[in-house]
């Protein structure tokens, strides 16, 4: 991979943190509910969106690597991911269990995974691939473990850079029967992108309401919140959403996180490590995510603040423009039955990240907010609202600030999942 320079190290930190959607917003239309899925259809209950090849090479070894899913189901598969991929994926040999502390399954639930009844599979470049099914009685927030033998060197590894989670890789050989994995500790997620559940567990009678897709960049990627502790925002909503499916007569909800810290809507940020950009990832992020009923958008921040950051004035966009750019999301969520929920910008006063934040940039930030709040979307949470300082709003509340300026704390994220209303999901 290219070396970057320090100027450009610290925009991609900063990049990290743009996007994530929603809070205290009133509807913005009268939209009907959505439509019901039945417990026996698939849900996506956990996701991580895959950026440009970026990640270590992998030759012979075993990746494990762990989830918290969203809601439960009694049949669970996975999909792995080779859609940025420039040459074929060999998983040898993969496997789900129940997941234990550092690198261990929970005895006694290891299940191998296969694919039309084969063992193995070879991913072309571009493509994903989705397990078989499995029979296995998953809890919401529950933890499992991915377990996926790489015999052939892959090059550059397709990943998620910002994985908060620590995952584990092998020195050499098939390790995902294993018990514990002695290898390296890892934050990337390696060649996993989704998985799904069907079917319901224990007594629970409760319909499906399908998945909820939070597509957005590092703030709903998770930046800055604490590793193994499951506490962005989107983490934050599907403890909510469980909670209440509790009562009588109300929904079970997947979350799906499709954050990609330092993403932008309308360019590839000039890092592998940012991309692909928004416009070009919906389809593959939201649209094909199983049982996908609404999406919540939180994405524009570093359309504004890149630009100047890199030192990229070819890039600069205004606020028509990615106002533009979320018509055309909500158009295409529309097309496939999905309603579109916006998330107004939070904002980024004082950020760390050289020339990020101006006065002209704040200016576009809050067209962009009037915009959202404006009724385009299905509906809106106002994140801007539930973040900033009252006395200085085009800062964080310094409560929320993770100190950078830009991202939220946990306290903040949850502030934010707090702030939904759960209304919008019947």
């Amino acid at each position: 991979m290219q070396k970057l320079n320090v100027k450009t190290t610290a925009v991609l930190s900063l990049a990290c943190g743009f996007l994530s959607a929603f809070s205290t917003g009133l509807a913005a239309a009268a939209t009907p509910a959505g439509p019901e899925h039945s417990a026996d259809m698939w849900t996506g209950t956990w996701g991580a969106s895959p950026v440009f090849p970026m990640g270590q090479e992998i030759n012979n070894q075993t990746i494990r690597q762990y989830v918290r899913v969203s809601c439960g189901g009694s049949k669970v598969r996975v999909r792995f991911s080779n859609e940025t991929g420039s040459q074929p994926l060999v998983i040898g040999n993969a496997h789900l269990a129940v997941g234990g502390a550092d690198g261990t399954i929970q005895a006694g639930s290891d299940h191998k995974l296969t694919f039309a009844g084969l063992d193995s599979i070879t991913v072309p470049a571009g493509a994903p691939a989705v397990s078989d099914p499995v029979d296995l009685a998953v809890a919401p927030l529950s933890t499992l473990a991915v377990s996926m033998f790489i015999p052939r060197w892959t090059g550059l590894a397709v990943v998620h850079p910002l994985g908060v989670q620590t995952g584990y890789i092998s020195k050499t050989g098939d390790f995902c029967t294993a018990t514990k994995i002695e290898g390296s500790p890892n934050k990337f997620r390696f060649f996993l992108s989704g998985v799904d559940v069907s079917g319901q567990t224990g007594a629970a009678t409760q319909s499906m309401g399908g998945a909820i897709v939070t597509f957005g960049d590092s703030i709903t990627d998770g930046y800055a919140s604490t590793v193994d502790a499951n506490k962005r925002w989107p983490d934050r909503l599907a403890e909510r959403l469980n909670a209440r499916a509790i009562a009588p007569g109300q929904r079970q909800y997947g979350v799906v996180n499709a954050g990609i810290s330092g993403n932008r809507l309308l360019h590839d940020a000039p890092a592998a490590m940012f991309g692909p950009n928004g416009l070009a990832r919906f389809d593959r992020d939201v649209l094909s995510v199983s049982g996908a009923s609404n999406v919540i958008v939180l994405e524009g921040i570093n359309d504004i603040g890149q630009s100047t950051s890199f030192g990229l004035p070819e890039q600069h966009v205004d606020a028509a423009q990615i106002e533009a750019a979320l018509q055309q999301i909500i158009d295409r969520a529309h097309g496939h039955g999905l309603r579109a929920i916006g998330a107004t910008l939070l904002p980024f006063e004082g950020t760390a990240f050289a020339n990020y934040w101006s006065a002209a940039g704040e200016a576009e930030r809050i067209k962009v907010n009037e915009w959202i709040r404006a009724g385009h979307f299905d509906r809106f949470v106002d994140f801007d609202k539930v973040t900033r300082d009252e006395s200085h709003p085009s800062r964080l509340k310094p409560d929320f600030d993770c100190g950078d300026h830009l991202h939220p704390n946990d306290a903040g994220y949850k502030a934010m999942g707090d702030a939904i209303d759960l209304d919008i999901f019947q």
